[in-house]
């Protein structure tokens, strides 16, 4: 055998034994998903005697979600998802990218210490904040209870992240003389960032929307620190109510967490396509 061959036939059992290791990884990933999915359409008993089985001996039942949607009073906890989600998300994404504009293309020193501010902040856990946080804008200001309140909170936590993410996007993949030529073109600085920078940041937008989407949407401790009033409840803190009168019934909890689940997930499907190229944007500079 030829070392060429050799060395083709290494290169194939190392492939394999990759694909082997990737296959297990992805399998151990999505089980307890599969868990979720199959386990949701049967009864309790169901459940507790074949978790495993496709379909349980009862047969295919929907009652779970009209029966989880009700306790939990689903649709007003998703309405409150809904807009603290989207409220956050946007002005997240409009606040970042025009503050990594600003930073990139000014080089004052405040622009400096400001984005070296924002790295720094976001190696601090938010348990350190918990306590003064409430202590400050409750006790002092008295100002939570309030989805404008989580709001603001959620774009200040987030902005670091994704201010960062918009600077690296925006030094590698936007040419200073795409500015240059719209400036000369009449355009002002303003004019230029939403009609050429912006467009540009596409894939860039979608990845910070989807993960900051994801942690809004799913975010249970900073919502359970802010709101106390049943009606402001989002979705992470409403099912709960499965944990304790309801904990037994496997069957509700599965159904609320999928109920939970989806919107995030129908978003992700629609912008998947820029997942990759934006993460992977500023990452390196050609």
């Amino acid at each position: 055998m030829t070392d060429n061959a050799k060395a083709a036939r290494k290169k194939k059992i190392s492939h394999a034994i990759m694909m082997v290791i990737l296959i297990i990884a992805f399998i151990a990933f999505v089980f307890p998903f599969i868990l979720v999915v199959i386990n949701v359409f049967k009864t309790k008993g169901d459940i507790n005697s074949a978790p495993l089985s496709l379909i349980g001996s009862h047969g295919f039942t929907l009652e779970n979600f009209p029966n989880a949607i009700k306790k939990m009073n689903f649709w007003n906890s998703f309405k409150n998802s809904l807009i603290v989600t989207i409220c956050s998300t946007v002005f997240t994404l409009l606040f970042a990218s025009m503050a990594a504009f600003v930073i990139v293309r000014n080089k004052w020193k405040a622009c400096a210490l400001l984005f070296s501010g924002m790295i720094a902040s976001m190696v601090i856990p938010f348990q350190v904040l918990m306590v003064p946080l409430v202590s400050l804008y409750g006790g002092i200001f008295q100002v939570l209870n309030s989805r404008v309140t989580l709001i603001l909170m959620h774009i200040g936590f987030s902005l670091s992240m994704a201010t960062f993410m918009f600077h690296g996007a925006i030094v590698t993949n936007i040419p200073l003389e795409l500015e240059e030529a719209a400036l000369i073109d009449g355009c002002s600085r303003w004019k230029t960032f939403w009609s050429v920078v912006f467009p540009l940041l596409k894939p860039t937008i979608a990845t910070v929307a989807v993960i900051d989407a994801m942690a809004f949407w799913n975010d249970y401790l900073l919502p359970s620190l802010v709101l106390k009033r049943k009606e402001l409840y989002t979705i992470p803190i409403a099912t709960q109510i499965f944990y304790g009168s309801y904990s037994t019934d496997i069957g509700l909890i599965l159904a609320a967490l999928l109920l939970a689940m989806l919107p995030i997930l129908i978003l992700y499907i629609f912008l998947q396509r820029y997942i990759i190229e934006g993460v992977t944007s500023g990452a390196v500079k050609g």
